[in-house]
């Protein structure tokens, strides 16, 4: 992390963020909250006689102004076509996107609700429903700012960051040859399924996904790119290979009474999650400097960490080289 972002979210208190929200003319019941955030920074808002809102504030330098915007475009686009998405707040010149001190933040209506269980098939079926329809929306236009999830993003950038500031030494050979073969086992998959890229929500697991009362919302695109259709079911399965078959049959059922779905991005699965296990590793190593993260990830940096970590990755290793899950049909 940069000494700017250090800085910006370091000076970032409860006084800031009064001042950040009221700036827009809301009036503050002076209640704020901090929510379960760590790449940006979250906050419950109480406001005076209304219902609290949730206000965030974008790290600098992740994203640029377009980069948001862009996906701030992409949640009303699916709202106005009644997918439960949940946009952030315009004002009256259309604004979504608010700068006060330095900081770039935006407001978005409070909703609970808890994960859904997906042992149940039913919430299976629906989930794949409702990522259908989104990827209908998501497939009618590209993003022009935001990137897509790509092998050298997530994979070779997250390795080369890991061999240049945190592996220990001991694990240094081990981790740059294990991750050396796997990628280019990743990389094989991509050039063989040679898949269609859409906006998709990009981090589809069931944190966020907010269930209640028979309602169901999907929430939190900061992570939205260009990517496989895939990505935003493949999180949903978990557990041995038969409980994965079974997953994936409700999900591409329920996804296809709206969207049709590629069988040969199946073949991406083992695929994506190498990606994810190397770049989650660098995303910390990355935002270590931030005193956040210490605190929430306190076994992280340790030679014990590595070491499962790349157990991890053999396990891809050979999970990737399996015959991947079966259409329904």
């Amino acid at each position: 992390m940069t000494t700017t972002e250090q800085t910006d979210f370091a000076n970032l208190n409860p006084d800031r963020v009064i001042d950040a929200v009221e700036s827009l003319g809301y009036v503050s019941d002076l209640r704020v909250f901090a929510l379960n955030s760590y790449e940006n920074r979250v906050y419950q808002f109480g406001l005076e006689d209304q219902e609290p809102v949730v206000v965030k504030f974008y790290r600098p330098e992740r994203w640029s102004d377009e980069q948001i915007l862009e996906e701030h475009r992409f949640t009303q686009q699916l709202a106005d076509t009644d997918i439960p998405v949940i946009p952030p707040w315009q004002n009256d010149a259309g604004d979504s996107l608010f700068h006060f001190e330095g900081y770039r933040f935006s407001i978005y209506p409070r909703r609970g609700g808890h994960a859904p269980a997906l042992d149940d098939m039913d919430n299976l079926f629906q989930l794949g429903r409702l990522f259908g329809r989104l990827h209908l929306v998501g497939a009618s236009a590209a993003y022009q700012f935001r990137p897509k999830l790509d092998v050298v993003s997530f994979g070779d950038d997250s390795r080369r960051d890991i061999l240049a500031e945190v592996i220990p030494s001991s694990l240094r050979e081990s981790y740059a040859s294990l991750s050396e073969d796997l990628l280019r086992l990743v990389k094989q998959r991509f050039d063989e399924i040679a898949p269609t890229y859409i906006r998709c929500h990009g981090d589809g697991h069931v944190g966020n996904i907010l269930s209640r009362n028979d309602e169901t919302w999907l929430v939190d695109f900061d992570d939205s790119r260009m990517a496989p259709a895939i990505q935003d079911l493949w999180m949903f399965l978990s557990g041995e290979h038969d409980n994965q078959q079974r997953a994936i049959m409700e999900l591409i059922e329920g996804y296809q009474e709206f969207y049709d779905f590629d069988p040969r991005e199946l073949g991406l699965i083992e695929a994506l999650r190498s990606l994810r296990i190397m770049h989650h590793a660098a995303w910390l190593a990355r935002r270590w400097q931030d005193p956040a993260f210490p605190k929430a990830f306190p076994w992280f940096n340790t030679e014990r960490y590595w070491g499962e970590h790349i157990l991890q990755l053999r396990e891809q290793l050979s999970l990737i080289q399996e015959p991947p899950l079966r259409m329904p049909y």
